[in-house]
């Protein structure tokens, strides 16, 4: 009676074409269990069902106990290759599957069969027939039994979950993404991972992701893993446009730019030449905004083929768009937050929680590799005055502008931090334990916090006490460091402010008294009241100019223009020599360079230098950053010694000159013949010139005697190879003595004045007239 029910079911028209899959696979099973093998394929047949079997996008298959195919529908011929299902009677896996899944089946099959167990919904990847790709079953296999409940074969249901199996995997990807950004992962590692999950999806693409710059201008790399490196620096950096390609592009537009062919489309213009090389052809470019429409980046998806992406493929960037967006903006959010937390409203400098996270990182860094690291407790002097006088928005700027100056002043490795009101810490890093030129660099600090301010109107100056204390000399722990630099400041301020003291454990009672002139000197390296002029040096065979002599003027507010006579000697007593000297050094360099990108003939500039500058440690360290900081090569640059600055630490002296020599800058021994040391000191030193005093060329050629030694300095030089200059050259028979006598170089007012640069420039241009006149 269940089988005529079942068989009148199977027989019903319509069940071809009503229901699911599902139900129909169902139906067509229970009806097919109810029969033997033979009687099962012969009933299909009878009932014409074939259609409906045939019709089903699973695989149906009937098998006896020796696994041959009694019955396949189109489906299962299909997979295996096959255009008609009756093909496969007969036949078992050996002959349509590699060995090893062929064993596989027969091995669960076999299984089945003996047991009488079934095997139900097992996933199982099928390996590809020809070029195909490995597809994911979920395979149901049952026992066939006939009347007498005997087992004669089995009838296997396969349904292809391949497209599920990669939806979920999609899923759990995204999932994984998503928990990324969730943990707060790097948005470095959370886009390339975002990257690498399109790349997996979509075939023969490469993808990018470029982020905007917070003003919005430029695009910088955020992943691309499987980009040419090559291609990504030198797109690193581009600047947003109308036509900047498809990234710069649609992040100008705010909306997704399509570039099918790279070589043809206008917007990739300016960019063949750069792209050509990388076998890349088409490139579809999506913005990643904000809910506001705020542009955060762009992904891009490159290809070697001419083509536009298909739906799915655009579906994809929708959703790794949306996901970037989300990592994004994190990201930014977590570093609003971090920034509001470790950094001062009102200068935005680092606070103190900032310096207690990052010192000890600092102080682990310095111990592992046997550094340095300075502190430096600055203190505003009368910064109360200010903010009494002036109202707080005062204050306020100058507690932005110094903080400005300060950051500017330091290198980036270094940080600068506001402590609150007007104190403020600076930690110098990265040095090494044998650094000298530290205090260098913070007498720079203290020199540009003390330039003049312009507040409401008016010119402020502040000066600065300077407390400092190094690890691990004067301290281990952070705690140790700020309070021994503290207590330096604090010694600093008790000894008259605008000062700068290192800690010491025994306190110096000393009092020092700052002098109006001191401070008016020091205003005036600040304000910028000093300038360079320059005498011109000739070469006396040609009449040339060859070099010239830098001289500092002091063009003072009240007394009009100083000469150095006048300054000089106060700079030497209170120490300012070495911030004036290095202003000259750094000013003659500039000019100079300034001279030969004018197109002018290049020439020597030669800088004096005192006794206290040449006994600065830093001295070599300046003139390199002179050096640098101009573009000028060292050979155009002469320091010029006096004999009197070498002698008294002669091995000391050798040792810096022999420094310098190695910088390429050239040394000269300047009032030569004034003193009773300067044959020893030829003999001694490295240098390439000397200049004649003028009080030996002001005597020529009337006095014999000067005459006698003016020839034996002209000829003993020219013996020890060095060239020679007479300075203070005023009449024409000075000058035509000097050429008889086969001096090098003269200079002097006969010749020029000191003038200012662009004197210079004119004398270059009339250099004719000067070689007439020679």
């Amino acid at each position: 009676m269940r089988k005529k029910s079942t068989l009148r079911l199977l027989a019903k028209p319509p069940l071809a074409s009503q229901g699911t899959d599902a139900e129909r696979l169902q139906a067509v099973t229970q009806a097919l269990l109810a029969f033997g093998a033979h009687d099962v394929v012969s009933r299909i047949d009878d009932l014409r069902f074939r259609a409906a079997v045939h019709e089903l996008p699973d695989f149906f298959y009937i098998k006896d106990r020796s696994s041959r195919f009694l019955y396949a529908n189109s489906a299962t011929a299909r997979s295996v290759g096959v255009d008609d299902p009756t093909t496969l009677v007969g036949k078992t896996d050996f002959e349509l599957w590699r060995h090893e899944k062929a064993v596989e089946f027969m091995r669960i099959e076999q299984e089945i069969i003996a047991t009488g167990e079934p095997r139900l919904d097992v996933e199982d990847w099928i390996p590809p027939v020809g070029d195909g790709e490995m597809t994911c079953r979920l395979t149901s296999k049952m026992p066939l039994r006939n009347d007498r409940n005997e087992i004669i074969g089995l009838i296997g249901i396969s349904r292809d979950i391949t497209e599920r199996k990669r939806q979920e995997q999609l899923r759990r990807r995204q999932a994984e993404i998503l928990e990324m950004i969730a943990k707060n992962e790097p948005l470095e590692a959370i886009l390339e991972a975002l990257v690498l999950l399109v790349e997996e999806e979509l075939s023969g693409i490469s993808g990018s992701i470029l982020l905007l710059d917070p003003d919005g201008l430029h695009l910088f790399r955020g992943a691309a893993p499987n980009l040419p490196a090559a291609y990504n620096k030198l797109i690193d950096g581009v600047a947003i446009g109308p036509k900047v390609g498809s990234c710069g592009t649609a992040a100008w537009r705010g909306e997704r730019v399509i570039v099918s062919d790279i070589r043809t489309d206008p917007l990739w213009e300016d960019f063949r030449g750069v792209v050509s090389q990388f076998n890349l052809r088409s490139c579809w470019s999506t913005p990643i905004v904000t809910a506001q429409r705020n542009v955060l980046g762009t992904i891009a998806l490159y290809s070697p083929q001419v083509r536009e992406p298909t739906e799915s493929e655009l579906e994809m960037v929708a959703v790794a768009t949306h996901i970037a967006g989300i990592a994004i903006e994190r990201k930014r959010a977590e570093d609003r937050i971090y920034f509001m937390a470790h950094h001062d409203d009102l200068t935005g400098l680092p606070n103190r929680a900032f310096l207690k996270d990052q010192m000890a990182r600092i102080l682990f860094q310095a111990r592992r590799h046997n550094r340095r690291v300075t502190v430096a407790y600055i203190d505003l002097d009368n910064f109360k005055d200010i903010n009494d006088g002036r109202g707080h928005a005062a204050g306020d700027d100058v507690l932005k502008e110094i903080s400005a100056r300060m950051v500017n002043c330091v290198r980036a490795s270094d940080i600068v931090v506001r402590l609150g009101g007007d104190e403020f810490l600076v930690v110098l890093v990265h040095q090494a334990s044998h650094d000298a030129g530290i205090i260098r660099r913070l007498r720079e600090l203290k020199r540009v916090i003390a330039r003049p301010l312009k507040i409401q109107g008016c010119d402020i100056v502040v000066t600065s006490s300077i407390g400092v204390a190094s690890f691990p000399d004067d301290g281990h722990t952070q705690e140790e460091l700020l309070a021994n630099a503290d207590a330096a400041m604090y010694r600093a301020k008790n000894l008259g402010r605008n000062t700068m003291q290192h800690y010491t454990r025994q306190q110096d009672t000393r009092k020092s008294v700052p002098l109006s002139e001191e401070e008016e000197l020091r205003y005036a390296i600040a304000a910028n009241q000093l300038f360079v002029d320059y005498q011109p040096q000739i070469e006396l065979a040609s009449g040339r100019i060859v070099g010239t002599e830098a001289l500092v003027r002091w063009r003072h507010p009240t007394l009009g223009l100083l000469p150095p006579s006048q300054f000089i000697p106060l700079a030497e007593d209170t120490g300012m020599i070495i911030p004036l000297g290095l202003f000259v050094l750094n000013e003659a360099c500039r000019q100079n360079k300034s001279w030969q990108d004018l197109g002018l003939p290049p020439m020597i500039v030669a800088v004096n230098v005192s006794a206290k500058q040449f006994g600065d440690p830093a001295l070599a360290e300046h003139v390199v950053e002179a050096l640098q900081a101009s573009g000028l090569e060292p050979q155009w640059l002469e320091l010029e010694l006096t004999e009197s600055t070498l002698m008294d630490d002669a091995p000391r002296a050798l040792s810096v000159m022999q420094a310098l020599k190695a910088l390429g800058v050239r040394l000269s021994i300047d009032d030569f013949g004034t003193g009773y040391s300067s044959l020893s000191a030829l003999k001694t030193f490295p240098f390439n010139r000397l200049k004649m005093d003028r009080s030996l060329v002001d005597a020529l050629p009337r006095d014999d005697t000067t005459v006698a030694i003016a020839s034996a300095v002209i000829s003993l030089a020219r013996k020890l190879k060095l060239s020679v200059v007479a300075e203070g050259v005023e009449t024409d028979e000075q000058l035509e003595f000097l050429r008889e006598s086969l001096c090098d170089e003269a200079q002097g007012y006969l010749i020029s004045r000191p003038v200012a640069p662009d004197a210079i420039e004119r004398l270059l241009q009339e250099r004719k007239m000067l070689a007439s006149r020679a």
